[in-house]
């Protein structure tokens, strides 16, 4: 109790003095979205809470694609280092270096050390349906994954751009993305 009387006895002197005295940790600084957050339009914000769950979906829809792609990949080829493989079309693996390129030409942190994580949802597309003869045992139909991926890209699109989705494309992602798990059963 005296510790408390005295650390508040310490704390309105350096109040009243505009003094530290060094008895209080030292406040945080302040973060970038305390700071800068509350001067965007309260309009945008709102919108931006509203498509945080969408985000939130498709985030996790495609790591985890990207997820089974490798793994089903490597565990045909039988070796970690399956991206070296015919496995990947050349174009798109030539496409994914250029990009690591480029970032790395940025001079910015590298997002992943997986050549993977640099490829467009297109791109993961291609890689799963021109390896069809290892993932038609996962998938039902070859043209219903074409089909559903490129409904997934569509969607992806106003989400990654920072657009808002209209009521009927918020359907329309909840039951693509059922459409997408309907396809491994």
């Amino acid at each position: 109790m005296t510790n408390q009387m005295v650390t508040e006895d310490l704390s309105r002197i350096a109040s009243t003095q505009d003094i530290d005295l060094g008895h209080l940790p030292p406040t945080p600084p302040a973060t970038v979205e305390a700071v800068y957050y509350p001067q965007f339009n309260a309009q945008v914000r709102r919108e931006a809470a509203e498509m945080s769950g969408h985000y939130e979906v498709f985030y996790c829809l495609e790591k985890t694609i990207r997820e089974l792609v490798s793994e089903t990949i490597e565990s045909a080829e039988k070796t970690a280092d399956w991206w070296a493989s015919t496995r990947v079309p050349q174009n798109v693996r030539a496409e994914i270096t250029a990009r690591i390129q480029k970032e790395v030409d940025a001079g910015v942190t590298r997002r992943s050390d997986a050549e993977l994580d640099y490829s467009t949802f297109g791109e993961l597309a291609v890689i799963i349906t021109s390896n069809w003869d290892i993932f038609g045992g996962i998938f039902s139909s070859r043209r219903a994954v074409e089909k559903v991926m490129s409904s997934l890209n569509t969607l992806r699109n106003p989400i990654a751009h920072c657009c808002p989705l209209a009521e009927d494309e918020q359907l329309r992602l909840q039951l693509t993305v059922r459409d997408w798990f309907r396809l491994m059963e």
